[in-house]
């Protein structure tokens, strides 16, 4: 069960909100591969999965950790293999029900391999096509992971109060109640990661990238940019108290 320790892994369109959890975790966690690979498709997101989760960052964890836009590199996935020395992934995880991703995935798959698909497709006749060939000799394998249990919950948890996770990484906007039904009508068009609202605060919905231009015109919105900045980018505890305040 689990990934295999020291292994090879792979995390495709990986650079979305629940992509840069996994990657948190797979970082931080103690059974962790020894190479990881995270690709997508968005430049931007790419960058920011960079800037959260650095390269640097996941050396100090003994992880060697690399990025790939696929849309930059025509020879992605021949480059992929060649990380590997053409002998495959044994871990590769699918973030995007999309048929091209699954298909690439089941081709980066190792003597062994899982192909963990993630992601949760819309469309019930969903499909895509395998290698059963390499099913049977090579015993690659294929899992989907839908939610957790409470066992899930309390070791993330404890994770993140021991300062392993965080959450923060995966929020991109934050907004008051007056906001929510906008944002929830819109989200499908509304880029980025999770939109953090506040019930008991009227503000419109902001990417938290912008507040510092925003806060050009708003000296509170200016003060909470500050306070975001000093975090690296990401929102936190002391930019939710200011905002409550």
């Amino acid at each position: 069960m689990g990934i295999k320790d020291g292994g090879k892994m792979a995390i495709l369109a990986g650079a979305g909100p629940m992509g840069l959890a996994a990657i948190n975790y797979i970082i931080k966690c103690k059974r962790k591969p020894k190479l990881l690979v995270v690709t997508d498709v968005d430049h931007a997101r790419l960058k920011r999965a960079e800037l959260v989760y650095s390269v640097e960052e996941a050396a100090k964890n003994n992880v060697t950790l690399e990025y790939i836009n696929i849309n930059e590199m025509p020879e992605a996935e021949n480059y992929m293999m060649k990380l590997v020395d053409g002998k495959g992934y044994d871990d590769v995880m699918v973030f995007a029900p999309v048929k091209q991703v699954i298909e690439q995935a089941d081709r980066l798959l190792g003597t062994d391999g899982c192909l963990n698909f993630f992601a949760g497709p819309s469309e019930a006749n969903f499909k895509a096509e395998l290698n059963f060939y390499n099913v049977h000799y090579a015993s690659t394998h294929i899992v989907g992971t839908s939610g957790g249990n409470i066992d899930d919950m309390v070791k993330a948890l404890k994770m993140i109060s021991e300062g392993l996770l965080n959450p923060a990484a995966m929020v991109t906007h934050v907004g008051g109640l007056n906001a929510a039904v906008e944002a929830t009508l819109n989200l499908p068009n509304i880029p980025g990661g999770k939109k953090l609202i506040y019930t008991h605060v009227e503000m419109p919905l902001i990417a938290i990238d912008e507040m510092e231009e925003i806060g050009k015109k708003d000296p509170k919105l200016a003060k909470l940019a500050e306070i975001i900045k000093d975090n690296n980018g990401l929102w936190s505890v002391e930019a939710e108290k200011y905002l409550i305040n």
